[in-house]
């Protein structure tokens, strides 16, 4: 059987809904941020290797079959990364910060590193995208 997530709508489903969450995510003005105090940017750093790792996953999906997935994936992650900060200029209080957009790239190398590796049997259900064409 196979499920929607499967399907090649669905995969780009998720992929364009997680980017939304992230843009909405960066939308939100400096003022509206909560802080963490001395966890500030631990936790602040962290969600961005997170997200992004996350991202990179679901662009993996997307480009799986095709010649490459992983570089297509990284580099589509890479791009999201600078858009998204480019997208943080215009925002109040906010920058795009050079840093970050490595940390995202980090995050996102780090994830299609143990995807590939399969470190993590977390994603064996998610090896089974090609199936469902």
């Amino acid at each position: 059987m196979v499920t929607w997530w499967h399907s090649r709508w669905g995969r780009w489903l998720l992929l364009l809904l997680w980017m939304g969450a992230i843009f909405l995510l960066s939308d939100q003005p400096k003022a509206d941020i909560p802080s963490f105090g001395i966890w500030d940017l631990l936790v602040k750093k962290g969600a961005h290797f997170l997200a992004y790792a996350l991202l990179a996953i679901l662009a993996w999906r997307v480009f799986d079959g095709r010649k490459r997935p992983y570089l297509y994936a990284i580099v589509f992650t890479i791009l999201y990364a600078i858009s998204d900060e480019y997208h943080q200029t215009f925002v109040p209080g906010r920058n795009g910060q050079l840093v970050d957009v490595v940390i995202d790239s980090l995050g996102g190398a780090a994830a299609l590193f143990s995807l590939r590796k399969n470190w993590f049997h977390l994603f064996d259900f998610l090896s089974q995208s090609n199936q469902s064409q």
